[in-house]
């Protein structure tokens, strides 16, 4: 895994179409991938009986298979460790298919917690 810089975050999700991408911003994205994983590919928390892999911390009860979740649907079709090396471009898919399914940001805590309704500006300034 490693950490991406945030700039280099920005501009990740530029070319990838965020921007507007379900009525959220760069922004929204910046903010929640700082809050969910700071930035690190590897990241990881354990949520009891499901757990949340990678950039931007999906979860393994419903979007990758880990193997040792009971029920998991695993809607990503997608093995959960493949969300935690340096190659990004199967978690954006995901990502964006669970912001398409929940029209917006609201499956993610870190989100919902820290960045809803607010001034996100800071988090794409000077990139």
């Amino acid at each position: 895994g490693k950490i991406i810089s945030r700039c280099e975050m920005v501009k990740i999700l530029r070319r990838n179409g965020f921007q507007g991408f379900e009525g959220t911003t760069v922004a929204d994205w910046m903010c929640l991938v700082k809050y969910e994983s700071n930035y690190n590919t590897k990241a990881y928390n354990n949520n009891g009986p499901s757990r949340d892999y990678g950039i931007f911390q999906i979860n393994s009860k419903y979007w990758c298979n880990d193997g040792r979740t009971p029920g998991s649907k695993n809607a990503c079709r997608i093995s959960c460790s493949k969300l935690q090396d340096d190659n990004i471009e199967d978690d954006i898919r995901c990502a964006k298919k669970i912001a398409r399914e929940a029209h917006g940001l609201s499956p993610w805590y870190g989100w919902k917690n820290h960045c809803r309704g607010r001034n996100l500006s800071s988090f794409v300034r000077g990139c």
